[in-house]
Formats: C-alpha cells, structure tokens, sequence
C-alpha cells in the first residue's frame, strides 16, 4: 500500500492517498497474523475491501483513518480488551462491530453486545456463516438510514447517541417503549438516577426531526409511560 506522506523521489510525482470504491470496508481487528491474512483474502473474494489491525492501539487508528462500514473486532486482543475498543469505537460512531470471541462466553457476548456489538461469531466459523452475518448487519444499518430519508423532511446531523435513540425507538415503531427500558439500554454503563439525559436526548431529536417541535408528530410522549415513535 502506498504512504501518502511520502517524500516523493527526484523527478517523480507524490503518490496519491489510495482511493476508496463501493465495495464495503471492513476493519479486521485479530492479533493473529496468520488469521488476518486468511480472512483478508477470503473476504476479497467476496467482495469487501479489508484493512487490518493487530492490536487495539493500530485499531482505533485505523478507525480514525480509514472510517469502516463495520469491524470484526477480536475480544482476546494483547494491549485492550476488544470490549472495550467496541465502547470507544461506538463513542466515535456508530459503525456495525461484530465481536469474534475464542470463549464463546455468555458473558462475553452479553457485555459486548450490550455495549454496542451489532452481533457476534465464535471460533472456528465458517466463511460463509460470517459473510451471511456481515451482510445482514450491513442491510440493517442502511434500512434505519434509508427509513430516517422516508420519515423526515430533510437531511439532519446526528449525534452518535441522538442516532441510536432515534432507531431504538423506530425499531420499535408504533409501539410504547418505557424510559427505564431506553436508558437500560443506552446508558446501561452509567447510573442515571433520574429520567434527565433521556428527557434532554428526546428535546434535542425533536428540534431536528420535528417540523413542530412543541407538538411533536414522530417522537409522541405517552405521559407516565415512555415513549413512541410514529412514521
């Protein structure tokens, strides 16, 4: 792979940053060479461009530079755990992660999923079980965004939390989802003791996504309950 800040030879031109084509971008995260280079190929084969990272320190990195349309992120890795490069990388953004554990620990793959994995695969698995898998988290990111493009009016920037609220509470759309159970599961690892950060995440959705914010058509509050959303 080219170095974009190269200093370019004599005569010669800079090499230019490589360029990225519509295929999906996987981030594999594995401490293990020899698997980083076997999945890398196959998954070439099946038409995903690969980046690999070694450890949790060239992940996040990677992260950063590259920006993934989803990771397979190890839960073994020798400087962090991959749990917790699943919390940071969902702070930054909120791209699929798929945990790939050795342990297939109940523990391990509740934490993880609670803390934001999209989905998980134990060791040894099959190629085309994991590409099945991949693909399925895929098509699910793009139907809340392509939902969000049918529901509202206009394009709106979200925050990595305003986003996950906003497609708990469509993926449960027309239903009454309580604020006890939102805050379980967005601000498990905090101790909220009161319904405020919920209540203020709400505020902030409506001004984006409501054409009335004071008389909300999407985000209805069901007084004494919670909440629920209407397409």
């Amino acid at each position: 792979m080219a170095i974009a800040n190269a200093p370019a030879s004599a005569g010669r031109p800079p090499l230019a940053a490589p360029t990225r084509d519509n295929r999906p971008l996987v981030l594999v995260v594995d401490d293990e060479e020899s698997y980083r280079q076997a999945l890398a190929s196959g998954l070439t084969r099946e038409g995903f461009t690969v980046e690999s990272a070694g450890d949790g320190h060239e992940a996040l990195r990677l992260f950063h530079r590259v920006h993934p349309d989803l990771v397979l992120l190890d839960v073994m890795l020798p400087d962090q755990s991959g749990i917790e490069i699943c919390q940071q990388m969902r702070a930054l953004k909120p791209v699929p992660i798929i945990m790939v554990t050795a342990r297939d620990s109940e523990v391990d793959i509740v934490l993880g999923l609670e803390l934001g994995a999209s989905d998980y695969v134990a060791k040894p698995f099959r190629l085309r079980e994991l590409v099945a898998r991949m693909r399925a988290v895929l098509r699910r990111g793009v139907a809340v965004t392509e939902r969000l493009e049918e529901v509202l009016e206009a394009p709106v920037d979200l925050s990595r939390k305003e986003f996950d609220l906003l497609a708990l509470l469509m993926a449960h759309s027309g239903q009454v989802v309580t604020r006890d159970w939102c805050i379980d599961r967005l601000w498990w690892d905090q101790e909220l003791t009161d319904t405020r950060t919920l209540d203020t995440h709400i505020k902030r959705l409506r001004r984006k996504i409501e054409p009335d914010p004071a008389n909300p058509r999407h985000l209805v509050t069901v007084r004494g309950v919670g909440f629920r959303f209407e397409a």
